[in-house]
């Protein structure tokens, strides 16, 4: 087990008002209760939390923001934090809401992964804080060494019928499409990481409620502790019922996005969405949020505008966030280009292709294929449009789809 003897007095605020605005904003399920959750962080116990995330991507996007807003308002309060990177899990592959078998990553690619993940992560959470830091952990350091008895062990506290019970295990069996044992593993051993952890509460997207109980019922079954489950809201059209931050459906903001393209991606997001993202991914108050939500009635664009500018300032700076607002209304509002645009080096003779996947420009040959096909890629200068995305680079700014500017500048 972890927990450490404590080698500091951490003050624990236990302000009934600051709790029941952590208890209300951004949660969809609280279980056992809101009402006992409620009572354990007023008693004045410091309590253990963790969220666990699978690297099988290089970038977190502002879906994954609104549990560390959630983990940095407890880390204030003085509760203890552990960020666990899914570094073994990413390697079995969450079946969460998958019409398919997830692909299985190697070592190689995990690490690759997850190596920009604390620099993504610290923008919100404070995991440098030297009165009360953070504790990051890998599920490597414990899954890599269960041996097929403990596996064995941990998978008799399920059932089968439990798991083909999930909604996407029954539509796969029912289109017939394969359902591979293996992803009944991901919930033992992501159940397995609380067991380890010992932890007091476990943090994660209502997505993850599965997954989450699982870990439940064995950390009860192991430590002889009872759990509580944290499920926060997803970021999704209000509308649609769509989520926001899917690559397939559009709206996808990374957390490492520059600030021209975060800009740009927020304002292109649709108006219905400025009020949840204002709740879900930022730092507003409720009374700021309460007025912004009567603004955006009869001024969506300038309140969107605020909103964009408030998350570009939260992963850059200020300064950034207002040259990225001049940048997009030059080339928005104004029709113009931007006066400060992303500048990528190529060696002569380089197709277009090459360059924007090399500098990913773009997150893959078909959504370039898809663009230019479109017309969607514009030599700005000369207003010719890529018809062919296996053309020579040209000098110049390309413009590419309704938010993205880059200039290439071609160097032997």
């Amino acid at each position: 087990m972890f927990r450490k003897k404590k080698t500091k007095e951490i003050n624990i605020i236990t302000d009934e008002k600051l709790i029941e605005v952590l208890l209300q904003r951004s949660i969809s399920t609280i279980l056992p209760s809101k009402e006992e959750l409620k009572k354990k962080f007023l008693s004045g116990e410091r309590l253990r939390i963790y969220i666990g995330a699978d690297a099988t991507g290089p970038d977190l996007h502002l879906g994954h923001s609104t549990n560390f807003f959630f983990l940095e308002k407890m880390r204030q309060l003085g509760h203890e934090i552990i960020v666990l990177f899914g570094d073994f899990t990413a390697m079995i592959g969450d079946p969460t809401d998958k019409s398919v078998a997830r692909v299985r990553l190697t070592k190689e690619e995990v690490e690759e992964n997850i190596a920009t993940w604390k620099d993504q992560i610290n923008c919100v959470l404070d995991l440098h804080n030297k009165d009360n830091p953070v504790r990051i952990e890998r599920n490597s350091k414990w899954l890599s060494k269960l041996n097929f008895e403990d596996v064995v062990d941990l998978a008799s506290n399920f059932t089968v019928q439990q798991m083909v019970e999930r909604d996407m295990f029954e539509n796969r069996i029912k289109e017939g499409k394969p359902v591979y044992v293996h992803e009944f593993m991901y919930p033992l051993m992501v159940g397995y990481d609380s067991v380890v952890l010992d932890v007091d509460i476990e943090l994660g997207g209502n997505d993850q409620t599965f997954n989450m109980l699982a870990g439940r019922t064995l950390q009860k079954v192991k430590g002889g502790k009872d759990k509580f489950v944290v499920a926060t809201t997803l970021l999704e059209n209000p509308l649609t019922g769509k989520k926001l931050m899917s690559k397939s459906e559009g709206g996808y903001v990374s957390l490492q996005d520059v600030p021209n393209e975060m800009y740009g991606k927020i304002m292109a997001l649709p108006d219905e969405t400025i009020i949840p993202l204002f709740v879900d991914a930022t730092w507003c108050s409720v009374k700021e949020i309460a007025v912004f939500a009567k603004e955006v009635k009869t001024h969506p664009k300038e309140t969107k505008m605020k909103l964009a500018r408030t998350i570009v300032s939260i992963y850059h700076n200020e300064e950034e966030a207002a040259q990225a607002e001049k940048n997009w209304e030059a080339a928005f509002s104004k029709g113009g280009v931007p006066e400060v645009v992303d500048e990528i080096v190529a060696k002569p003779k380089t197709k277009l292709a090459d360059v924007f996947m090399s500098e990913k420009v773009v997150n893959s040959k078909s959504e370039l294929r898809r663009l230019v096909e479109s017309g969607a890629v514009t030599h700005t200068e000369t207003g010719e449009k890529v018809l062919d995305m296996n053309k020579i680079a040209k000098i110049g700014i390309y413009k590419i789809g309704k938010k993205r500017f880059v200039k290439i500048v071609v160097k032997k």
